[in-house]
C-alpha cells in the first residue's frame, strides 16, 4: 500500500512526527453495548453531559467507534455523545446490504429514532460523512449542524490513487480481499497518519471488525460513483450548517475535495488541519476536539 504517487512527500513529513500523539489505552473510557435495531446488531456507546447538546459520531474504515476515545472525554465534559458503528463496519453486523450510501442513511434514520435523539450535532469522517450526508439531504431529521470530512460526497471525487485502485479496478479489489483484515488495517494507517500511533486495545478492535469482510466493503468502493450521485447534486440546496474538516496531507481523499464542497454548500465553514493525515480525529485529536467543541458550543449558530 506504499507504493504511490502520493507516498513520497507524505513521508517526508511523517518520518519527522510519527509518534508525537499517543493515546494511552489505560485512559479508555468508553462502554461500547449492543443493541438490535430492524432485526440488525449494532455497536454503539453513550457517555458524556447527560443534559448537554447531542452530539453523534459515525465510525470510519477502517476503524470502529473505538477510534474515538482520544476525544471521547474532552468532548465528553461539553456534550451528551453517543458513538455508532454503523452497519457492516466496525462491530456490527450486516453486509453487502448495506454498502451503499442509501442504505447507511436509510438505517441511522431508524437508530435516531430508536434512540429519540433530537437537535443532533453529527460527527462523520470518512464513510460516515457519506452516511451523515445522505441522511440530512433525504429523510426528514432534526439535525442542529453536520461536522464532516475526509470523506466522499463530490462528483467526481478527487482522490488518492490507493482510492481509485479500489474505485475502477476489480483486480485490485479482489487483492485487498485476498491479504484481508491485516494488511487493510495495518496500511490504511502508514498512509492515514503523520502523527499518530495507535495502541494495542483500538488495533486489535479494528483487526477484529473486518476479519472475514473486507472482501464486502471493497463493493462501497466499487459502486462509488452511482453512490456519489444520491449526495453530490443535493449539496448546494442543502440548508444546515455544515463544519468541514480536513487534513492537508490525506492521500485518500485529497483536500482538494473540501475545498470545492465549501465553495458548493449554503452555509459551511472550512478547517483544514496542517501536517495531518486522513484520520484527522486522532492525527490533530486535540485541534480535532477544540473544533467540535466550538462548533456545537455555538459557532454553528453564525454560519
Amino acid at each position: 500500500m506504499t507504493v504511490t504517487p502520493e507516498f513520497k512527500e507524505f513521508k517526508k513529513v511523517q518520518k519527522t512526527n510519527l509518534g508525537s500523539v499517543r493515546f494511552d489505552e489505560t485512559n479508555i473510557t468508553m462502554k461500547p453495548e449492543y443493541r438490535t435495531i430492524d432485526g440488525v446488531k449494532i455497536r454503539y456507546a453513550e457517555g458524556g453531559k447527560k443534559d448537554g447538546p447531542v452530539v453523534l459520531l459515525l465510525s470510519p474504515l477502517p476503524h470502529s467507534i473505538v477510534c474515538f476515545n482520544p476525544i471521547w472525554e474532552k468532548l465528553g465534559a461539553h456534550f451528551r455523545l453517543i458513538a455508532l458503528d454503523l452497519p457492516g463496519f466496525g462491530r456490527s453486523e450486516g453486509g453487502l446490504e448495506f454498502m451503499s450510501f442509501k442504505a447507511q442513511g436509510n438505517f441511522l434514520d431508524k437508530f435516531v429514532k430508536a434512540l429519540d435523539l433530537k437537535k443532533i450535532h453529527i460527527v462523520g469522517p470518512d464513510v460516515g460523512m457519506a452516511a451523515a450526508l445522505h441522511y440530512a439531504i433525504h429523510y426528514k431529521n432534526d439535525i442542529s449542524s453536520l461536522i464532516v470530512g475526509d470523506g466522499p460526497a463530490i462528483a467526481p471525487s478527487i482522490n488518492g490513487s490507493i482510492i481509485n485502485k479500489m474505485v475502477v479496478s476489480s483486480f485490485w479489489r479482489t487483492v485487498f480481499s485476498i491479504v484481508g483484515s491485516g494488511p487493510f488495517v495495518e496500511g490504511a494507517y502508514r498512509l492515514g497518519c503523520v502523527n499518530y500511533v495507535p495502541n494495542a486495545i483500538e488495533m486489535d478492535d479494528y483487526l477484529a471488525s473486518y476479519e472475514g469482510r473486507v472482501g464486502t466493503l471493497t463493493h462501497w468502493f466499487a459502486t462509488y460513483p452511482e453512490n456519489l450521485d444520491t449526495i453530490d447534486p443535493h449539496l448546494v440546496s442543502l440548508d444546515l450548517p455544515v463544519q468541514l474538516f480536513w487534513g492537508d496531507l490525506d492521500i485518500f481523499l485529497l483536500v482538494d475535495n473540501a475545498h470545492s464542497l465549501h465553495k458548493r454548500m449554503k452555509r459551511s465553514e472550512l478547517k483544514v488541519f496542517e501536517r495531518c493525515g486522513h484520520f484527522s480525529y486522532q492525527d490533530k485529536s486535540e485541534e480535532f476536539a477544540e473544533m467540535v467543541i466550538n462548533w456545537v458550543s455555538g459557532g454553528f449558530q453564525v454560519v
